[in-house]
């Protein structure tokens, strides 16, 4: 009940929304909330819209309940979705439309404009607006990431926003496992009996260790993000002297997802060489449902985010210097 009351609070704070006990459901971590939605609206055959590139678990999740994931990519082959691809996805069967602001894995904050129009479509139409939050708070260049509740005039009961929230991003408690849902009472009710026969209730310890981050000293927030922030300016920095790689500056979040079609359209292909010739770790864009490029992470150290530039830079640009150290190793590119 403790830990209700902060979330509570949490969102009174940060979303202008007043909302019930009832409203609030805890899980171990915000996947698992993201599966327990899924697992409560979604009908065998029923679909649900998410904008690529999106994060892995969002289509496996929709499969998993008998769902289908219709993908929307936007055609400028940019990273921002349009309203006009949206509306033209949308069918008879549509019952969820996912929506990631500040998005993983780009890195991009949509704008009020689409949040708005997002969320009056799904309020016209009875579509549920599952909003996951999660970096909501890691927002860079005084960009911001709207509330949705913002833009609709329905009370918690008759919407259908859906949000969903969690520790561990914001306050570096990933391995915690504490996420949330605030949702009308009736999902919430079928959301309990979904946990009463899978997990029952999140670890106590990591409850009370989520309470202590929600209501305590908020100055490690500011200091997680303006060092993020550098890191993303430093990740920028090596990025623009990696010829034929285009990469979006990103506003929020602690990813980027550059294009790396110059080199391998395959980003499977790519991802395991750069493991096994330069030892770094990426993520292929096809996962996200954005072939050719990579997501990389600047959550680490700036000399990290440095060095890993650097050996990508030697694996893969053929003008970069031929040998390179890596700890007391020397290794020499023979494969271009």
């Amino acid at each position: 009940p403790s830990l209700k009351k902060a979330i509570i609070r949490y969102t009174d704070e940060n979303y202008d929304r007043c909302v019930a006990p009832e409203n609030v459901i805890v899980s171990t971590g915000a996947k698992q909330s993201l599966f327990n939605i899924l697992f409560t609206i979604i009908d065998p055959q029923d679909e649900v819209i998410i904008l690529a590139p999106y994060w892995v678990s969002y289509p496996e999740m929709v499969k998993m309940v008998h769902g289908i994931p219709v993908i929307v990519t936007p055609e400028d082959g940019g990273f921002h979705p349009r309203m006009q691809e949206i509306e033209a996805a949308v069918s008879s069967y549509t019952k969820a439309i996912i929506v990631n602001s500040p998005n993983n894995p780009s890195g991009i904050v949509f704008s009020d404009e689409f949040i708005a129009a997002v969320v009056d479509l799904c309020e016209a139409k009875g579509i549920y607006l599952i909003l996951d939050d999660i970096y909501h708070k890691l927002v860079f260049d005084a960009h911001r990431a709207a509330p949705a509740y913002q833009f609709t005039h329905k009370d918690l009961e008759s919407s259908h926003l859906i949000v969903v929230n969690g520790v561990s991003k914001l306050y570096g408690m990933t391995g915690i496992r504490i996420g949330w849902v605030v949702a009308p009472r009736k999902l919430v009710e079928v959301m309990v009996n979904i946990q009463a026969q899978t997990t029952s209730n999140p670890s106590v310890i990591s409850q009370a260790a989520a309470e202590g981050a929600l209501t305590g000293v908020q100055s490690a927030v500011e200091s997680l993000r303006l060092t993020i922030q550098n890191n993303r300016d430093v990740m920028m920095q090596e990025m623009q002297a990696f010829n034929g790689v285009h990469v979006t500056s990103p506003q929020g979040t602690f990813y980027c997802l550059p294009n790396f079609q110059a080199y391998e359209k395959d980003s499977v292909k790519l991802a395991n060489l750069l493991l096994e010739k330069a030892l770094v770790v990426t993520v292929p864009g096809v996962e996200f449902g954005m072939e050719g490029y990579l997501r990389l992470s600047y959550a680490g150290a700036v000399k990290e985010v440095i060095e890993g530039i650097e050996r990508m830079k030697w694996a893969l640009d053929p003008d970069s210097p031929n040998e390179i150290y890596i700890g007391d190793r020397k290794l020499v590119r023979d494969w271009l």
